[in-house]
């Protein structure tokens, strides 16, 4: 599947007409892997929102926090609660991303500290 992704996002980066169509289609797809069913959506509205999504905060930003969307503990995640939420989304993955990488530089200066003692 992850090559099917791949495929559509490079034909996509020719086609911005159909990226909103290609970010629905990855929350479907990641909705249908985590709860064996299809979401209920209405292709021509959640198009429009998709794609106020897109004019904020980019194609392939949308599709990271999509990704990360399905890595909360939000249940059942509904495409609403995204759709209304992505910019907070956006802004807790950056941060999670800034604390790992904070973190494995403490590690490596912790681990330096302790081996030189």
């Amino acid at each position: 599947m992850a090559n099917n992704i791949e495929k559509m996002q490079e034909s996509v980066k020719v086609e911005k007409t159909k990226q909103p169509y290609v970010l629905l289609w990855k929350y479907e797809k990641l909705f249908e892997e985590k709860y064996g069913k299809k979401p209920r959506t209405n292709k021509y509205r959640d198009k429009m929102a998709m794609k106020d999504v897109i004019d904020t905060i980019g194609f392939e930003r949308a599709m990271e926090v999509v990704e990360y969307y399905f890595k909360t503990s939000k249940s059942e995640h509904p495409l609403s609660f995204f759709l209304y939420n992505f910019d907070r989304l956006d802004i807790a993955e950056k941060e999670l991303s800034k604390d790992r990488v904070n973190r494995a530089k403490m590690r490596e200066a912790t681990k330096r500290l302790v081996e030189s003692e």
